[in-house]
């Protein structure tokens, strides 16, 4: 069974940065696709990016392109988020997830598509 363990979250400031980490565990991520989704009160969760198992094939959602870089690090089984220049329409709690369904090329991003989660890291973003 994964485990996934999201962490980084915090308050900042509008145009304040944060460095999410996700920490998996029960299984090597070196053949999965992996992503960070997202949640805000009231709201659906989100795809927010995706990266493939050797990192060439990344995207985004069009809100964070440009603020939002994901990277990972198989050797350490980890998957990271640096947001800059934050918004406060940011404001929601983070999730990861992996995915080897495509072989670890690409990421399904429907937030339903997943039966395993995180708790989750709160970011608040204060105008």
């Amino acid at each position: 069974q994964v485990h996934l363990e999201e962490s980084g979250g915090g308050l900042v400031q509008a145009g304040g940065s944060l460095r999410l980490s996700c920490a998996v565990s029960g299984r090597t991520i070196k053949d999965d696709a992996m992503g960070w989704f997202r949640q805000a009160p009231g709201k659906e969760r989100e795809f927010v990016a995706a990266i493939s198992f050797d990192s060439e094939n990344i995207y985004y959602t069009d809100s964070v392109k440009g603020r939002f870089t994901i990277s990972r690090d198989n050797a350490k089984n980890t998957l990271d988020l640096q947001m800059n220049n934050l918004k406060p329409e940011d404001t929601a709690v983070y999730f990861c997830n992996t995915d080897r369904e495509w072989g670890g090329a690409l990421l399904n991003l429907d937030p339903h598509a997943y039966d395993t989660w995180g708790q989750g890291t709160q970011v608040t973003v204060s105008s």
